[in-house]
């Protein structure tokens, strides 16, 4: 028979099964007459010719029965009905089917979450042509990655031959006037490869030129096509067209494809090309071009291996050649950094996000083990309906196969709802993300995880039904029929004791890990940051504008109208209501301020030319120390006296004097921040440290210089205000005192200090949080499932527990005898699951600050919240026990 007619075949029978039927039976039973009338033929009676036909062809019921039986649809039938029936078993248990549904979306649900924010970052290939063959490279400073500088790049592209494009790139972030209010827009300045290297093309217009490369070449820009459609309403006439940007007007040469995603800076609305003189490269190292602060990125050609081109990077890094000369701060002796894109942007979150993804998967896990302990405790109380089942003929596997009908029938609700919830889980993860998160808007439900979800829900309803299915196989069903279903359940208890038991475990691992965490929180947030955040609000100013332009002919008069304009804005701040002091600085400390503007080489007069200490440099106002309390240790503080006219003065970080003089006094010393060929600075004071990257890193070398006695004046400054009342009932006074002055220039990351401390630690909330969620549930699980383990008990016990009362126990007998036996189901899950969390430590110790991964406290704490709520579960059920009447049990015996 053909495949073709095969099918159609079982499809008839499974739509029309009756008529199917008949025309089976009544094809036996011409067959069986057929061959009666050739044996009448033979000499035989009627009577010795059907009995013949029935020797030769068998008895026509069962013949019939048999054809019946063929085909697929049979299957087909056979897995319909083990539906309908398994669908009554879970409609008279209702409860049952509830609870299991639920404990099952809880584990889906916060697995499929996890996994919608996990892939994007981890596993999923990033959204460009063979992004594999994408890799970032880094210089290496003090063993860690370091942005390079232009000269750099210009050595290793002319002299790789491993890459067939490179290109570097840097934030940019112009501002947008002539709308109502200036706008500062996230951007980057990119070299004219750097689409070439992501594999992808602006979907209007053309890409960039090397030309346009060339410090005099002309202002073009790049769009995305978000900003298309919400500044320029997707206009298809915007080639062409001028944006003013920065005071200067930029013509709009392309339009980038919908959907594009820039995983080197996701917030990047719009590109320009990068505006760097190669001409400087050998003339003088004290100049823009030489300064580390670029990122670089190279497409591998189609026949080089990743080995390979690091192995030639490295030859090249340890190998200079004359005519690309390297000043101290970029000699590339210590080598290169080189990662694929996915890597490198993945690098900073992968130990969070894969301990996340191992705390659901122990959710996970736990909520399986608790539909098992159901399940068990549902096929015990079962077990004479197995045994009348099999005395009538049906086999193991027939019994078997129908359990595991029924756990993959009340998995599919489960997991319908573990969806619903993951749908709410997703945009929770979103909501509570950090904004570096890498890849953050492609968290979504998208069709992986929706695959991963119905492989999960599949492999759950498997195991969950095959566990009871194997006790079922093993239990003698002729003695099932002479025991209560009592006496059956308890065939089943020590299985079930030991899954609690496996919960309790695995809770607990959960449990120490949350428990370090919020240690690890707590030791941080302890951290002082070395000045006073309450009261503080910060705002950072942009200036931009062609009235700040040093022109030949003025070299210096655009840094002198910019410091104009933010000392007349500081002015106008601090004659607001309720301002107390008011400053501003170059960099704001635990902010989001670029490396650019922070890091600086700086050398004591005593240092040779090769020594020297990597510094955050801050540019502030007079007063700064003193609105942002900062100590000071020594000397005297920044003020009125140090104009540009005065001497050079700086003040130095505590951490500095103690790294370069010890013991000795700093003050009247002298040191070069920046430019070599500048005026020596004086050291008039020493400050305490603060923290400027993170509360949890101990960077804190640093320069102040005012900002009148810099070598250029900064275009970006964060205005610091130290307020009466609530830092943010004054935001709309202080941005109109600075718009009073000049309301062209943009205000952003308006935000108070307490804020900004928090997000600074974003991540590691994060992480706690998911942690703290994920221990919740696993203890309530745990809980759930000790208390079903011990109902059960109590149910099987009923008897015992009656003799006891009535041969005298008292009720507090009784409740001390079922608490006793849970708590020593926890006792046992303890002491398993200890073993465990040391290796969970272990694996979370990078997360960790100022805690030890066998924190006594954490460790402790967390093991006695888990004992008082397993013997809150295990009261409810001793209870229940020790209400029982003697005398009620014995008669129903």
């Amino acid at each position: 028979m053909s495949i073709w007619r095969h099918a159609t075949r079982g499809l008839r029978g499974l739509l029309r099964r009756t008529a199917q039927n008949q025309e089976i039976t009544d094809e036996v039973r011409q067959y069986f007459e057929e061959a009666t009338t050739e044996w009448k033929a033979r000499g035989l009676t009627e009577e010795e010719a059907r009995r013949a036909a029935r020797l030769e062809c068998g008895n026509p019921v069962v013949v019939a029965e048999q054809m019946q039986s063929y085909g697929w649809e049979n299957g087909v039938r056979t897995l319909l009905s083990d539906l309908r029936f398994a669908a009554r078993q879970l409609r008279r248990n209702p409860g049952f089917a509830i609870v299991s549904a639920i404990t099952l979306a809880l584990g889906i649900g916060a697995s499929t979450a996890i996994f919608s924010a996990v892939n994007p970052i981890l596993f999923k290939p990033l959204p460009y042509p063979q992004p594999d063959r994408i890799l970032m490279i880094w210089n290496t400073w003090q063993g860690a990655r370091s942005e390079v500088a232009f000269g750099t790049y210009r050595e290793l592209q002319q002299r790789s031959r491993s890459f067939e494009a490179m290109a570097i790139f840097e934030p940019w972030q112009p501002a947008l006037t002539g709308g109502a209010e200036p706008e500062r827009l996230d951007g980057q300045s990119v070299s004219a490869d750097f689409f070439h290297v992501l594999g992808v093309a602006p979907a209007l217009g053309r890409d960039f030129r090397a030309s346009e490369e060339d410090p005099n070449g002309p202002n073009v820009v790049i769009l995305s096509n978000r900003l298309w459609q919400n500044l320029f309403r997707g206009d298809p006439a915007i080639l062409g067209r001028q944006v003013k940007l920065d005071g200067d007007n930029y013509t709009v040469i392309g339009v980038m494809p919908r959907g594009f995603e820039d995983v080197l800076l996701p917030s990047a609305e719009l590109w320009t090309p990068t505006r760097y003189d190669q001409r400087q490269i050998t003339r003088d190292f004290n100049t823009w071009e030489w300064g580390s602060h670029l990122r670089m990125v190279g497409r591998l050609r189609p026949e080089v291996t990743r080995a390979q081109a690091i192995s030639e990077l490295s030859k090249i890094a340890h190998t200079p050649w004359p005519q690309f000369p390297r000043p101290r701060w970029v000699s590339l002796e210590h080598g290169l950094i080189v990662d694929s894109l996915q890597e490198d942007i993945a690098h900073t979150v992968r130990p969070a996000l894969l301990a996340v993804l191992g705390a659901v998967i122990l959710v996970l896990l736990i909520a399986c083990v608790n539909v098992v302990n159901l399940l068990l405790a549902r096929s015990g109380q079962r077990g004479g309906e197995f045994a009348v089942r099999g005395a009538l003929g049906a086999s193991r596997r027939r019994m078997v196969r129908q359990l595991v009908t029924e756990s993959m029938l009340l998995s599919l609700p489960g997991g319908a709802l573990g969806i619903a919830a993951a749908l709410g889980g997703v945009r929770t993860i979103v909501a509570l993300s950090p904004a570096d998160l890498p890849r953050l808007d492609a968290i979504r439900l998208d069709p992986a995880a929706f695959l991963f979800a119905f492989a999960t829900t599949t492999i759950i309803g498997l195991a969950t039904g095959v566990i009871p299915s194997v006790h079922i196989s093993r239990n003698d069903l002729q003695t099932g029929l002479r025991q209560s279903s009592n006496r059956v359940a308890g065939t089943h208890l020590w299985t079930r004791r030991w899954l609690v038991i496996t919960e309790v475990a695995l809770a607990l691992v959960l449990l120490v890990s949350a428990g370090l965490l919020l240690r690890s929180m707590e030791q941080l947030l302890r951290v002082s940051p070395g000045f006073n955040s309450s009261h503080l609000l910060t705002m950072q100013v942009v200036s931009s504008g062609h009235e700040f332009d040093n022109l030949p002919s003025a070299p210096e008069a655009g840094d002198r109208a910019r410091r104009r304009f933010f000392e007349q804005a500081l002015d106008a701040v601090r004659r607001v209501p309720g301002v107390q002091r008011a400053a501003f600085t170059s960099a704001l400390p635990l902010s989001d301020d670029p490396p650019v503007v922070i890091h600086y080489g700086a050398q004591f007069e005593d240092q040779d030319a090769q020594g020297g200490y990597d510094v955050f440099r801050y540019a502030v106002s007079p007063g700064y120390c003193q609105t942002m309390n900062i100590p000071l240790l020594r000397g005297r503080l920044l003020d009125e006296r140090d104009t540009a006219g005065a001497p050079q003065v700086a003040l130095i970080s505590a951490s500095l004097a103690r790294r370069h003089f010890g013991n000795r006094s700093p003050l009247g010393r002298r040191l070069h921040v920046g430019p070599r060929n500048r005026p020596w600075y004086t050291v008039v004071g020493v400050v305490g440290d603060v923290k400027q990257t993170s509360l949890a890193i101990d960077q804190e070398d640093a320069v102040y210089l005012s900002t009148e006695q810099t070598w250029f004046a900064d275009d970006t400054l964060s205005f610091v205000i130290r307020t009466r009342g609530e830092p943010a009932a004054l935001v709309p006074a202080v941005v109109a005192a600075i718009w009073s002055v000049d309301r062209n220039q943009p205000i952003v990351r308006i935000m108070t200090m307490d804020r900004m401390t928090a997000v600074t630690e974003a991540q590691r909330r994060f992480i706690l949080i998911l942690f703290e969620a994920f221990g919740i549930v696993a203890l309530m699980l745990a809980a759930v499932g000790l208390y079903g383990v011990l109902s059960g008990s109590v149910a099987e016990r009923t008897r015992e527990i009656g003799i006891r009362a009535a041969l005298g126990a008292r009720r507090t007998d009784i409740l001390a005898l079922i608490v006793r036996d849970g708590m020593r189901l926890t006792l046992f899950g303890i002491a398993i699951g200890l073993s465990g969390a040391v290796a969970a430590a272990r694996v979370i110790a990078s997360l960790l600050f100022g805690t030890s991964p066998f924190d006594p406290l954490a460790w402790a704490g967390t093991t006695a919240l888990l004992m008082i709520v397993a013997g809150i579960a295990c009261w409810v059920p001793a209870w229940r026990a020790a209400r029982v009447e003697p005398s009620m049990t014995l008669r129903a015996e």
